[in-house]
């Protein structure tokens, strides 16, 4: 998914603020569900972050386009983790290692069904351009 840095991204100096690549990450991962007319909320739950590792390589500043790289590293009953790469004029400057839980709708953790699995194996395997 290509992003734009925009005037709001970023501090006065121009530089994107350091939450904002968390959020640019954010907007990929839905992007992938967007992209396909569904929403990240399915009928039987939704995923959370548990665990976020972030390396901040280079900053982006006000007018960079930037392109998000999402890869499925791993999953398990419950959860799965990715990893996302944001790129400028295909420059890693960021990366993010994310692990997200399946929940249900009262906030327990919920086994990932074959379908939910193979949903998300077709979005984010092989490190897709999201």
């Amino acid at each position: 998914m290509q992003i734009r840095v925009y005037y709001e991204d970023t501090d006065t100096g121009g530089v994107v603020y350091h939450s904002n690549y968390l959020n640019f990450c954010e907007r990929a991962r839905s992007e992938a569900f967007f992209r396909l007319g569904m929403s990240p909320e399915l009928s039987s739950g939704h995923f959370v972050a548990k665990r976020i590792e972030a390396d901040y390589i280079t900053s982006a500043k006000l007018g960079d386009l930037l392109e998000v790289h999402t890869e499925l590293l791993d999953m398990k009953g419950a959860s799965f983790l990715l990893k996302q790469t944001i790129t400028k004029e295909e420059k890693k400057i960021f990366e993010l290692v994310i692990s997200l839980v399946y929940i249900d709708f009262q906030g327990r953790p919920k086994r990932i069904d074959q379908e939910v699995k193979e949903l998300l194996l077709s979005l984010f395997r092989s490190g897709s351009v999201l």
